[in-house]
């Protein structure tokens, strides 16, 4: 291994020489001094994160030759500073394109306070390559995967650089509340992995300054953070504890000012209280399993309060998926399956049923369960459900999915399927 210093040398020349001729305003080629000091401090940046940013980057396949051959392009969404558009590859992948927004609040406030488009433009284009360069430094499940860019002189100045992106789905939080608590906990542990990610990242610890739903995606039901033009690994400098103050709008947190003058933990602490007030509190207790809402609401309480590190809540949110993927939190009942029949290689035939909630499915009744047991006191519970089969088919936690009957006729084989029938509701048919 090359030792540190040379990889992050190495890696800025070959970053920053892909760029090198793009034309981008340099803050010494004139202009208000307002932008110049803008762009100075952009350059900066893109300096810092191309360094350590390019550290054993394995080059993206995609560039400006595949643009050429996108087609069923469709706008997706836009932000302050930039405008996403989905388009389909020659091999059939649909991707991301996440251009400069000319139009932007970001572009508009510039030329409002400068009216230099050309310099506007390229402080855009700074925040866009800051961008690009993190995705090459950062790479985890929980963030976004670049698969290229595009850097052309040839084009309009909007289009110069171009990301080429995963694809995912915008996090609607409301969409959210109405899903099972399973997929809702899926989401909140795939954003504690990412946040105990970014505290130990080879860039150092990285908060996510803008820290909002919609700067989150789902892919395949995991989150992803999509937006990190506004990351930072700079943690706030202090001479005593008393400039160590972290505050949002409704509370502030008093921090350690460390020997080495920087307030100790603070992106990390940053990004953890944003998770709670954004995805913990709306998101975890909500239709849980009630013998695991004391542990949930020990997480909300110990995060809320930043009396939990990202280390310490991850391992919480691991004791939780342990308990639910091992069924330990399920009550203990004696012999649930004795009342009913049990019909292996069978399944009933598709139909509309009785819904219930929180559903899998909008036709009727189909619920994560542990075991055949589960399924038998959920059924037992409901005088509507007259039986149950089980599939083959498993959540991410490896939970079977159960659909839960009315009835039990219109039985059709299916060796991978067992149908289970109340004793009662059998002999009712008889």
């Amino acid at each position: 291994m090359q030792p540190l210093g040379t990889s992050l040398v190495l890696g800025a020349a070959l970053f920053l020489g892909s760029v090198a001729f793009l034309k981008l305003r340099s803050p010494g080629n004139g202009g208000p001094a307002g932008l110049l000091r803008e762009l100075r401090a952009r350059q900066r940046d893109l300096s810092l994160y191309s360094a350590a940013g390019s550290r054993e980057w394995v080059p993206a396949r995609l560039g400006c030759a595949d643009l050429a051959s996108l087609s069923r392009m469709s706008y997706v969404g836009s932000g302050f500073s930039k405008v996403v558009w989905k388009g389909r590859l020659a091999d059939g992948r649909d991707v991301a394109l996440k251009l400069i927004h000319r139009e932007g609040s970001d572009m508009r406030r510039c030329l409002k306070l400068y009216g230099d488009p050309e310099g506007c433009q390229s402080l855009a284009t700074y925040k866009l390559l800051k961008e690009v360069t993190l995705l090459k430094g950062l790479r985890h499940p929980g963030i976004i995967q670049l698969y290229g860019e595009c850097y052309d002189n040839r084009l309009d100045p909007g289009r110069r650089v171009t990301a080429l992106l995963e694809l995912g789905s915008p996090l609607e939080i409301i969409q959210l509340l109405q899903t099972p608590w399973e997929e809702r906990f899926k989401v909140c542990l795939s954003l504690v992995r990412l946040l105990h990610f970014l505290a130990h990242s080879p860039l150092g610890s990285v908060a996510l300054l803008d820290f909002q739903p919609r700067q989150f995606v789902t892919v395949d039901g995991d989150l992803k953070v999509t937006d990190l033009d506004d990351a930072s690994t700079e943690e706030l400098t202090c001479s005593g504890d008393a400039d160590c103050v972290l505050e949002f709008p409704t509370k502030s947190f008093s921090l350690t000012c460390a020997a080495a003058g920087r307030c100790e933990g603070i992106n990390e602490k940053r990004n953890l209280y944003n998770a709670y007030r954004y995805f913990f509190t709306y998101l975890l207790p909500y239709t849980a399993p009630p013998a695991l809402k004391p542990f949930l609401f020990n997480i909300m309480n110990a995060t809320g309060d930043l009396r939990y590190g990202i280390n310490e809540t991850l391992e919480a949110f691991e004791k939780v998926l342990y308990l639910y993927k091992s069924g330990l939190h399920l009550p203990k009942r004696s012999q649930p399956l004795k009342e009913y029949q049990i019909l292996k290689g069978l399944r009933l035939q598709e139909a509309e049923d009785y819904k219930c909630w929180p559903s899998y499915s909008h036709l009727g009744c189909l619920l994560s369960i542990h075991n055949a047991d589960e399924a038998a006191e959920i059924c037992s519970s409901n005088p509507q459900c007259q039986s149950f089969t089980i599939g083959e088919r498993r959540m991410w936690t490896g939970r079977h999915l159960a659909t839960f009957r009315s009835t039990f006729t219109d039985l059709i084989p299916d060796a991978n399927s067992t149908v289970y029938v109340r004793r009662s509701s059998a002999w009712r048919k008889r």
